[in-house]
């Protein structure tokens, strides 16, 4: 079989959701302005790079986001990128009781479907990379191919496992009380395309004010030369491997951060069996070539 490297943008639209949900600007209409320039500006210029050099992406669209900037958002389904969960205002999964997780996965689910022409969500990303401990069996319950969220790997796929166990350091009891090991969980067929804090835009090249390790001021050829040599090693070290790098209308809609992208994307096009593919793509080969396990 030919060698298969698959790399493909996850883009998350977090716009005003983000700042609801996540990074604490509910109260600040300034913050909320960056949001909509993420949605009103960010994403369509994303849209044009992608244009320009033929690629097709994922877009992991908050709800909030759909019904905020329809137009945008609309420009991004008719150019035929895959569009995938993230729920409704960037909350966090991990605050949510059970019955909110179900109805907001319910609902956005719906509004994807409708929105993208009867065609379903087959991707879900967990805002803010935080999964719950019923996140998982929400996803199967609701048919969900793939999951972009969880970080046992950072450049193979594979299927995830629900409901790892793990014992906290509690110093006010014996010592014997809490030592032991990670107890792994059931094995799913959901295809699990890792996460990866270092293939993230934002982290260090989005200032947020309420979080203290925020950067936002980082050489953008910093964060270009870190991408590069994570791929160098993996294109040395490995036959096929998977790249899924996370950006967001908020960061790389930005000027020099569209021009790092395209520095970025034309260096990798230099590489032999590189393809540029949307994430259910990734999902779709590895299930093809490794047969789920005998599980939900």
């Amino acid at each position: 079989m030919p060698r298969r490297v698959l790399i493909g943008f996850g883009v998350d639209v977090d716009a005003v959701a983000g700042w609801l949900g996540s990074y604490g600007g509910e109260d600040s209409p300034s913050d909320i302005s960056r949001g909509v320039y993420a949605g009103e500006v960010g994403s369509i210029r994303l849209l044009k790079l992608f244009a320009k050099y033929n690629m097709k992406t994922t877009w992991f669209i908050p709800c909030h986001s759909l019904e905020t900037f329809p137009e945008q958002m609309a420009a991004v389904r008719d150019a035929g990128h895959e569009i995938g969960l993230h729920g409704y205002s960037h909350e966090n999964p991990v605050s949510l009781t059970l019955e909110q997780q179900r109805d907001i996965l319910d609902h956005t689910y719906n509004l994807l479907t409708e929105f993208n022409n009867g065609v379903p969500p087959k991707g879900s990303v967990a805002p803010w990379w935080e999964t719950s401990k019923e996140g998982t069996a929400l996803l199967l319950e609701k048919g969900i191919e793939y999951d972009h969220s969880n970080m046992a790997h950072d450049s193979q796929a594979f299927y995830l496992r629900d409901q790892d166990l793990w014992t906290k350091i509690d110093y006010k009891a014996k010592a014997e009380a809490w030592m032991k090991p990670l107890v792994r969980g059931k094995a799913t067929g959901l295809v699990e395309i890792p996460a990866n804090w270092y293939l993230d835009d934002l982290p260090p090249l989005m200032f947020i004010k309420s979080s203290p390790n925020s950067h936002g001021w980082v050489n953008t050829r910093d964060v270009e030369q870190l991408w590069k040599d994570m791929f160098t090693y993996l294109y040395r070290e490995e036959e096929n491997f998977i790249f899924p790098i996370t950006i967001h209308p908020d960061v790389s809609g930005r000027p020099h951060v569209l021009l790092m992208l395209e520095r970025f994307i034309e260096w990798v096009n230099t590489h032999a069996d590189v393809h540029w593919v949307p994430m259910i793509d990734m999902a779709n080969e590895f299930r093809a070539r490794v047969a789920p396990p005998p599980a939900r």
